[in-house]
């Protein structure tokens, strides 16, 4: 295995660091480390996969990773690269997305282990714990006596809301890097943590960490950060047209990451392969040069979409994600896999294909349902240009019963031209 610091340069995941001494620790399999996730939302995204990707890394050299949920730091919101001031959750909404991202994050490591056969040391840290009880007169002594309101001026976050009156920020906001700062110091000396990652716009905050480590215990505590990545068109990654994708699959089907990734452009391959799957970078170089000689039977894009959904969401979905696509795009004999899947196979299939449950409707009623027209008097028409096929099978009589074509009793498959397919499931 290659040395900490090689592995993240080679595969764009390192940005910058406090001390390049704190990669040969973390070489020597000694460490314990955090990365912190505020609750804002019942799930993480994308984004955030790449940081725990960050940490398999650091896990896989032997060290320990601390899964810090910041229930504290999420109640007031970090003001980041914001122009203003966001809403308030509730008490129990943080709650909740607490409990949801710890169990996401713990899903996501056991999938590794089985596949990997690594032996990943992981934890859960709530922030709510180091807080709840502590006086506002004790965070005063403990924290804010040893950080300069001109220190905190001068961070770029801070900085350019409080140099526009249009923006400005509140104490609140204002707060949040003592916050974020003194996660680490609680986790220095109750858990022996000795470094913090994130990305490069959380820079400001997790050096307020070393500084008052420093001051307070003359500890030595260190930091890094990956690049904010956006892919070739300038978009931020991890973004689509319907916004955010999510880990939580009722947000974000592993079927909808697997087509996220299956539309990587060419430029951007070699980079998502590197940062998102464990596959050593000298092979990614070769794959990719392979892949430039044909780029146009994206066979590395599926690579790239199998490994990341199997990462996230375990080898079953991944080999579902990729029966659909193969299914969809007329890459297998559609009726034969249909023959061949479970009630839950068949499930996914038709929530991927935007199908529905069979209630005894008509050939137009069933047409309108599985949104292929918008009225009757389209689905009619659909009929009598021959567009609509029932198990591939061209549809031209507009009373056809097709209650007993159902495979196995289960499953229909409705075809409107060639490429908008839907499920039917009884």
């Amino acid at each position: 295995m290659k040395k900490l610091k090689q592995e993240l340069e080679d595969r764009w995941l390192l940005y910058q660091n406090s001390n390049d001494d704190l990669f040969e620790k973390f070489d020597a399999w000694e460490g314990t480390f955090y990365c912190g996730f505020d609750p804002t939302a019942d799930s993480l995204h994308l984004w955030n996969f790449i940081g725990f990707m960050v940490a398999v890394h650091l896990m896989r050299r032997g060290n320990k990773y601390i899964a810090l949920t910041g229930w504290a730091t999420g109640m007031i919101w970090d003001p980041g690269w914001k122009d203003a001031e966001r809403s308030f959750l509730s008490l129990e909404d943080l709650d909740n997305n607490q409990k949801a991202i710890s169990s996401q994050i713990s899903s996501i490591a056991n999938n590794l282990k089985e596949f990997t056969g690594n032996d990943f040391q992981f934890d859960f840290v709530n922030n709510k714990d180091f807080y709840e009880w502590m006086w506002y007169l004790d965070f005063l002594r403990e924290v804010w006596k040893y950080i300069t309101i001109n220190n905190m001026i001068a961070k770029d976050t801070v900085k350019k809301r409080v140099e526009d009156p249009s923006k400005s920020i509140s104490y609140t906001e204002f707060s949040y890097m003592l916050l974020q700062g003194y996660d680490f110091v609680h986790l220095f000396k109750e858990r022996w943590v000795t470094l913090q990652i994130w990305w490069q716009d959380q820079w400001g905050n997790l050096v307020t960490g070393t500084e008052l480590i420093r001051k307070k215990y003359d500890g030595d505590a260190n930091v890094f950060t990956w690049p904010l990545i956006t892919d070739a068109t300038g978009r931020k990654f991890g973004k689509s047209e319907w916004n955010a994708i999510w880990l939580d699959k009722s947000k974000t089907s592993p079927y909808e990451i697997y087509q996220y990734f299956m539309n990587t452009s060419d430029a951007d391959i070699s980079r998502y392969l590197k940062m998102l799957t464990l596959i050593e970078t000298e092979e990614i170089d070769e794959i990719v040069k392979k892949h430039m000689e044909a780029p146009e039977n994206r066979e590395w894009q599926k690579l790239l979409a199998y490994k990341v959904v199997e990462i996230i969401h375990g080898t079953k979905e991944a080999d579902l994600a990729l029966r659909i696509t193969d299914f969809m795009f007329g890459w297998a004999d559609r009726l034969e896999v249909l023959k061949s899947l479970d009630n839950g196979e068949i499930d996914t299939f038709m929530n991927a294909m935007w199908g529905f449950k069979y209630d005894s409707e008509n050939l137009f009623e069933t047409i309108v349902k599985s949104w292929l027209a918008k009225s009757n008097s389209e689905a009619r028409q659909a009929v009598q240009s021959w567009a609509i096929n029932i198990q591939e099978e061209k549809i031209t009589d507009f009373k056809h019963d097709f209650s007993n074509d159902f495979i196995n009793d289960k499953v229909l498959l409705i075809r409107k031209w060639k490429k908008n397919f839907r499920i039917i499931s009884k």
